[in-house]
């Protein structure tokens, strides 16, 4: 079966019930949190959704009380999972399209959730609409598994982990092509403590852990008139937008960086390390330059915890949030390790680099590597799959920094929907995920459906498939 071919019919219908998708803001928020929807009436909204597509087409669908929910298509004991979420990052500033208006540019989708997830997961949804309409019979059940909190924190599949049906393998539509065999750990340190002698009277800056701090704001005292100049000079260097405002001896710096995903922060600038930058060294602060000194570095040098893997890489660290106030301060970073990283060497190392500092480090371990073998049947089913859709027999499947469903189940994997050598056209902005301006080709989503279709069938021993 040409699954593209077959897709074609379906496309007017996919776009309409992704842009209903993406015009939900369905970012966390425990404020409108309640009972079945303790991620925020956003979340719970777009679940509803995706229930309310399941019901028109005939699937099974079961809620887990908001924190998740799976729609199924055929029987078996053995299951093919397929974990998409439902949840975004906050919105962010700098865009020039509609972030919920699925506005389509020169064939590119626009919004957030567009590539992160709510593309990918219609993708999955239009997967198994093609195979039930086609009357394919599997031999092993599919459950597509909507998440809403992957974004901060994944206690959704922890609720459902403890809930749900645990599905015998699949993949995570939330990364790039071929296939993502290996993901970094995660480490989360908060550094707290109380600062004195600090020139510093108030900051809060950063929207989520895994975002590079785009744009920052710091209340000082002490200002002098002189140093607006020094500040222009520092802008100038750094090739950065920025403003001061003062009266008398107080001041309001602010900073535009660059916003990006965690995993990769040296794509971003941080706005607030340039602040502690620009005041520990012109204003002479301490506080400030002793944390520009500790945290510049996105490898995590002066932690001591500078890592090269094997087969991941280096270990990344982004400082994505700050807040200090009242001489209270409290930074918060993401680190991504490694699998043959040891978290209590990288703990104790942390903690040495930080004696005499006047913050004290505390480390989370929040998630274990992934990493799964790379010639096992799940990734070269997948790995064909996809060469025989994209005809790429040269790009290598691979790890990543970023984190997904993928870490939270046994034998899973993340598969696309990104595809390598990607040719924008010329003049039009298309942001990442975590990006102003969120967006994705729709000719790659469309290729990334009939692949999932394919990759579903033959992982699920669908009739005229080998089983996998």
């Amino acid at each position: 079966m040409d699954w593209k071919k077959c897709f074609t019919s379906y496309q007017d219908a996919f776009i309409n019930d992704l842009r209903g998708l993406l015009a939900i803001d369905s970012t966390r928020n425990d404020s409108s949190a309640t009972i079945n929807a303790p991620f925020g009436k956003g979340c719970r909204q777009a679940l509803d959704y995706m229930f309310a597509l399941a019901k028109r087409d005939g699937f099974m669908y079961q809620d887990y009380d908001g924190y998740a929910g799976v729609i199924c298509y055929g029987d078996g004991e053995e299951s093919v999972g397929v974990l998409a979420h439902l949840d975004i990052v906050p919105i962010g500033e700098g865009w020039s399209k509609d972030p919920f208006g699925g506005e389509i540019v020169d064939g590119y989708l626009f919004g957030r959730g567009s590539e992160d997830d709510k593309g990918p997961a219609m993708a999955a949804y239009y997967a198994m609409k093609m195979l039930k309409d086609q009357g394919i019979q599997l031999q092993r059940k599919v459950m597509l598994i909507l998440g809403c909190d992957e974004e901060s924190g994944m206690q959704c599949m922890e609720h459902y982990k403890k809930h749900g049906e645990i599905p015998t393998l699949g993949f995570t539509p939330d990364a790039d092509f071929p296939v993502i065999y290996g993901e970094k750990g995660g480490l989360h340190v908060d550094l707290l403590g109380e600062i004195d002698n600090s020139v510093i009277e108030e900051i809060h800056a950063g929207e989520a852990l895994n975002i590079v701090i785009g744009k920052a704001d710091m209340q000082v005292h002490n200002w002098k008139e002189e140093y607006a100049a020094l500040f222009d000079f520092y802008l100038q260097c750094y090739d950065l937008k920025g403003e001061v405002t003062y009266e008398n001896s107080h001041a309001t710096l602010h900073i535009e960086g660059k916003a990006a995903h965690a995993m990769e922060p040296y794509m971003g600038v941080n706005a607030a390390l340039h602040l502690f930058n620009f005041v520990g060294t012109a204003m002479g602060d301490t506080f400030a330059k002793k944390t520009y000194q500790l945290l510049a570095n996105w490898q995590g040098k002066e932690l001591g915890i500078l890592i090269d893997g094997a087969d991941m890489g280096f270990l990344t660290m982004n400082l994505g949030k700050v807040d200090i106030e009242n001489g209270k301060a409290k930074l918060q970073l993401d680190i991504r390790y490694p699998n043959d990283a040891d978290v209590h060497t990288m703990r104790k190392a942390i903690e040495e680099a930080c004696q005499g500092y006047e913050l004290t480090p505390h480390v989370y371990n929040k998630a274990n590597p992934l990493f799964v073998d790379p010639n096992s049947e799940l990734v070269q089913t997948l790995t064909s799959v996809y060469q025989a859709y994209s005809n790429d027999y040269e790009t290598k499947n691979m790890t990543i920094g970023g984190g997904t469903y993928a870490k939270k189940f046994e034998h899973f994997v993340a598969y696309g929907p990104l595809f390598p050598k990607q040719d924008k056209p010329k003049g039009l902005v298309v942001g990442g995920c975590h990006q102003a301006d969120e967006g994705i080709a729709l000719s790659d989503l469309f290729t990334a459906t009939a692949i999932y279709t394919e990759a579903i069938a033959r992982l699920a021993g669908g009739n005229q498939y080998e089983n996998a």
